[in-house]
């Protein structure tokens, strides 16, 4: 495709902006298909990731950013004329910016908002305002070319809080900044430096009520807060974008992996070593090359099949326009943390067998870095694995003792460590408690892909027609 093989990596971030605007206006991908066509959405994610071993990941995060955190937000917590916002972008080519992490709220920390937006009755509008500088939003990416926000903020009213909402605001008018916001530029990265990443601070703004994202809560005509739906948390939707940007996330780094595998094996194949009975040997032929290169197949060949089966699953949801039930949110969590792990694992094995041909550049592995990102993306691994545990164990000590003789085991000395530990137990602990997850996430994955043809058709696994839903039975 022309549009993204004029793509580089090598230019600054203005130009990498100016090259999603350019690809917005083509209308290739809506910025509604999250909703409304979910496998281009995830198809476009793949496609560009497969460049990222010779771009690196600004583009691909920028892309993501515009498409899942920005206009997936508004479509997913956004009322019918907030939505069509969007179309009025796409035709513009205009950007926007997903405002979250604050400078005292990394990836470690959990959903930590101290950004505030307060209602005021007299005025009928909403003071957006960050109150101390480790409120100021941080590392967000089209943060100094973004057009349109929406930014995460405390929801306060009458002097009470209500927790992070959206807001969807206007961040640039005819190009210049609104008055009342800062930014900065976060600074030279290992890689990815034709994407922008800013801090931004906002100082006692005003906002018309129409900057909430209404779908299911408002300002009533009481200056009240108001619950739209019964049943169905703002958090909950917002968690939404999580649930895609994991699938995309893992999607990526497996494509990335697999991309860096093939190039390395086409130049291995190639090259000629020297061999004391004679003969021209090529480097794929050394043991652990040849041993590496088959379990990657397998292993990014059983992962790309179990992803195809939780982007099925979630493009349901998103399609039926319904939170994905807590069995496939677990799912997902599963597929994110192995995805990326696995991939980090294989490339570094692959950089340290392979020689030299990893020190030299454009061979893809200068850009391993893009794996980091991925870690760390839509959710830190280390804390999922945490929480994938805390789940199992609470269940196990509430509902029963199941589970594999293993799994059983695991459970119960960790259980018995941290009734007896103290409350430092838990980081005492912490190997068993990434162990119980590691055995959790090995089991998630069997019980839906149980076999695979190595070399098959990733998304068209032979297994597909004995796909099932994991919980169905277990109350794990």
């Amino acid at each position: 495709m022309d549009e993204i093989a004029s793509i580089r990596s090598d230019v600054p971030y203005v130009d990498g902006s100016l090259r999603l605007r350019a690809l917005i206006k083509t209308g290739m991908l809506r910025l509604t298909d999250l909703t409304h066509n979910p496998d281009r959405f995830f198809l476009a994610h793949r496609l560009l990731a497969r460049h990222a071993t010779s771009l690196g990941p600004g583009f691909w995060i920028r892309f993501t950013v515009q498409y899942n955190l920005f206009a997936g937000t508004v479509l997913g917590l956004g009322g019918p004329e907030q939505v069509a916002v969007l179309d009025e972008m796409q035709e513009k080519g205009e950007l926007g910016c997903f405002g979250l992490t604050e400078k005292l709220a990394g990836v470690n920390s959990g959903l930590v908002v101290n950004t505030t937006m307060t209602w005021h009755d007299d005025k009928q509008q909403f003071l957006l305002d960050s109150p101390t500088e480790g409120s100021h939003k941080n590392w967000i990416s089209q943060g100094l070319t973004a057009d349109k926000c929406v930014v995460m903020a405390d929801l306060r009213v009458k002097g009470k809080s209500f927790g992070p909402h959206a807001f969807l605001i206007d961040f640039r008018r005819d190009g210049k900044l609104l008055p009342g916001i800062t930014i900065g530029d976060m600074g030279r990265k290992t890689i990815g430096n034709d994407l922008d990443n800013a801090w931004i601070a906002f100082d006692k703004m005003w906002f018309p009520k129409s900057a909430l994202l209404d779908r299911y809560c408002t300002i009533d005509a009481n200056n009240e807060y108001t619950v739209k739906v019964k049943g169905i948390r703002t958090m909950d939707m917002i968690g939404q974008r999580l649930f895609t940007g994991r699938v995309a996330v893992a999607q990526a780094a497996l494509t990335f992996g697999k991309s860096l595998f093939e190039t390395t094996k086409e130049y291995s194949d190639s090259k000629k070593c020297w061999a004391p009975a004679g003969g021209e040997p090529v480097l794929t032929e050394i043991p652990q090359l040849t041993d590496l290169y088959g379990e990657a197949e397998h292993e990014f060949g059983r992962l790309d099949a179990y992803l195809k089966w939780c982007e099925g699953k979630l493009s349901d949801c998103l399609v039926a326009d319904e939170i994905p039930p807590v069995w496939l949110q677990d799912a997902i969590a599963v597929a994110k943390v192995s995805a990326v792990e696995e991939t980090i694992a294989m490339c570094f094995r692959l950089k340290q067998d392979v020689g030299s041909f990893a020190l030299m550049g454009d061979t893809g592995f200068e850009q391993m870095d893009f794996l980091q990102c991925c870690k760390f993306a839509e959710g830190d691994s280390r804390i999922l694995m945490q929480k994938m545990t805390r789940d199992r164990l609470k269940a196990w000590n509430k509902k029963g003792k199941s589970g594999t003789e293993l799994e059983q085991k695991m459970c119960a000395d960790l259980s018995e460590a941290l009734a007896q530990g103290g409350k430092n137990a838990w980081v005492e602990n912490y190997r068993a408690v990434y162990d119980l997850a590691k055995l959790l996430m090995q089991q998630q994955v069997s019980s839906v892909i149980p076999q695979l043809t190595v070399g098959a058709d990733p998304y068209k696994p032979k297994a597909a027609a004995t796909l099932k839903d994991p919980y169905a039975k277990s109350k794990l």
